[in-house]
């Protein structure tokens, strides 16, 4: 029955240091947060830097596991990279054992009624929660309640602490006890497997380190039991860490976790050597079987993740390197167009090569959506899973094109100072959104196909080649446009509107012979509906196209930029002689073959 109490006052006493340290942490967090991913974000540039900023910030909120999630979400957030995250990840061992050196304050003397009273955890613990509680309930401004957090957990965890020391004390008469500690002496890799498994069921490496300096208070555990226990539990942490950033993260966040565990694998395997060299040798005699107390145990933990870092920090770019070959990078696609990843914003000191860059960046686009285009009209041909991905790859890579340069020319209109500068860019915001749609048609046109493919639906033989020349049709309007675009040619702009009349007289066309198929029953009403829309796709990207000319043209013309409509209307009732034999002449290659069509 006694050993029944025992186990539930050391279990109480651990809930309560788990819960001291966790309201303790998120006083932490909520106190400093912001500037702590601040200061991880700007003071890692060298690993020496990095080493003390981990260690720091650590320190801080008392949980390397938080450190190092934080230090994930920055390289997610591309703030840090993974070298800057190694030499966080190795201070973030030295600064989780500040708690140790903080619970060794059990072992001041403070006989004699010294100063010192004031600071043992049993006078510490009701000075913290008294101070905690009167700045939560009482005060509630500014950070008081933050601050309050932090001292209320403060008091938990030493309450917590104090419990486990005394459910432990009687151990100290257990022959039984006495027994199981001599064989763990005897057996260095027993001590570090139990370390690392508690430490993996517990979740909390100092939470372990907290029992053993709990059971150190029995007065028979020895410096050779306890420090294969250490190096476990500092291994034990690794599994959590290495859980954290395997969940829904980037390679680079994996590999932070590979870099943990190899780190605290190393520095185990150099101890695991040298210290029985130490004492084979007569090294510190004395202090092998010598009785260890809380703070021999919170100096051990720190000498070990100390001298492994700075065995370690010159080795870093190997530790990255070796992280990149067991979590390896996904084969890379050749990028056919890399202007899309950025536009530079140094050249805003020179807006005309700004302008320039960015002119030819949307040329780029749109020959992206184009080929995304074209890429998801060979789904109805042959319909691909694979080929999906890609369409849906472009169709975002288009898509933060558009909204980066966006940003980017509301940035350098700014700086821009003349009308010429101001119209090109007032032509390219236009652009922007018009060629943007046209890669949209792309998804549209997929998800056409998708239905097609998953419902075995067929359109009629007469349909299939309607479709064909009326997306030769589309295909030559958008390649005009981007022509236009490109060699920034008003007369090749010209050349887009007659044709865009009639693609929209084709889509008329069409729709009324495929109405009159589905009153005589040769196609069935799901492949119409089917054939109805992507008529509908292939008339707005003609659109487009003529936004986009229309834009070009009035580059030049500040009358038809500011009323498109109206010199459109002038331009289709005016019989302008150049554009009535352009559209005669598409008529030609275009209607006349649909006509023809039995």
């Amino acid at each position: 029955m006694d050993t029944i109490l025992t186990i539930i006052k050391l279990l109480g006493g651990l809930a309560m240091f788990l819960y001291g340290m966790e309201i303790m942490g998120d006083g932490l967090n909520q106190s400093s947060g912001t500037a702590l991913k601040k200061f991880l974000g700007k003071l890692t540039h060298n690993p020496l830097l990095g080493l003390l900023t981990g260690t720091l910030v650590t320190a801080i909120i008392q949980s390397s596991t938080a450190t190092i999630v934080l230090t994930v979400g920055l390289i997610g957030a591309g703030i840090l990279n993974l070298r800057q995250a190694v030499s966080i990840v190795m201070g973030a061992n030295i600064g989780t054992t500040v708690t140790a050196q903080i619970i060794r304050l059990m072992d001041i003397d403070s006989s004699g009624g010294s100063i010192l009273a004031f600071f043992k955890p049993d006078t510490l613990a009701p000075l913290a929660l008294i101070a905690g509680i009167i700045l939560i309930m009482f005060i509630k401004k500014g950070a008081s309640k933050n601050i309050g957090t932090i001292l209320v957990g403060f008091g938990v965890l030493f309450i917590g602490l104090m419990s486990m020391t005394d459910a432990v004390e009687p151990l100290a008469e257990s022959e039984a006890f006495v027994n199981i500690l001599s064989r763990f002496s005897d057996m260095p890799f027993l001590g570090i497997i139990t370390g690392l498994v508690l430490t993996v069921i517990v979740q909390s490496s100092s939470a372990m380190v907290g029992i053993l300096q709990a059971l150190s208070s029995t007065g028979v555990m020895t410096f050779n039991l306890v420090y294969p226990i250490i190096m476990g539990i500092n291994l034990g942490t690794c599994v959590t860490t290495a859980m954290v950033c395997s969940i829904g993260s980037s390679k680079d966040a994996k590999r932070t976790g590979i870099v943990h565990i190899v780190f605290n694998t190393i520095g185990t395997i150099i101890f695991i050597i040298v210290m029985p060299i130490l004492e084979n040798a007569g090294a510190f005699p004395g202090m092998w079987e010598s009785i260890v107390n809380s703070g021999d145990i919170a100096n051990f933990q720190t000498l070990f993740n100390l001298i492994t870092a700075i065995i370690l920090v010159p080795f870093t770019n190997l530790l990255v390197k070796l992280a990149c070959v067991i979590i390896k990078d996904d084969p890379v696609k050749e990028d056919k167009y890399p202007e899309l990843a950025g536009l530079d914003t140094k050249l805003m000191i020179s807006p005309a090569l700004a302008l320039q860059e960015v002119a030819d960046s949307v040329v780029v686009m749109a020959k992206a959506a184009h080929d995304n285009y074209e890429l998801a009209l060979e789904q109805f041909k042959n319909y691909s899973e694979e080929r999906t991905k890609d369409i849906n790859y472009w169709e975002e890579r288009i898509d933060n094109f558009t909204d980066m340069a966006d940003h980017y020319l509301i940035e350098l209109s700014r700086h821009v100072d003349t009308d010429r500068d101001n119209r090109e860019l007032s032509m390219l915001m236009q652009c922007l959104p018009n060629i943007e749609r046209i890669g949209d048609y792309a998804t549209n046109f997929d998800e056409l196909a998708l239905q097609l493919s998953s419902t075995n639906i067929t359109f009629s033989e007469t349909a299939v080649k309607e479709l064909e020349i009326l997306s030769d049709a589309v295909h030559e309007i958008i390649h005009l446009t981007i022509d236009a675009l490109e060699k920034e040619d008003d007369e090749a702009a010209r050349l887009i509107e007659p044709l865009e009349e009639v693609i929209d007289d084709m889509v008329i066309m069409l729709k009324d012979r495929h109405t009159t198929r589905l009153c005589q029953g040769i196609c069935n009403i799901n492949s119409g509906l089917i054939f109805m829309e992507m008529l509908t796709n292939y008339e707005r990207a003609a659109d487009q196209c003529s936004n986009i000319a229309m834009l070009v043209i009035g580059r030049h013309n500040d009358a038809i930029l500011k009323n498109q409509h109206q010199y459109l209307n002038e331009l289709h009732s005016s019989g302008e002689k150049s554009y009535v034999r352009e559209h005669e002449r598409r008529r030609e290659q275009y209607i006349v073959p649909l006509e023809n069509l039995v």
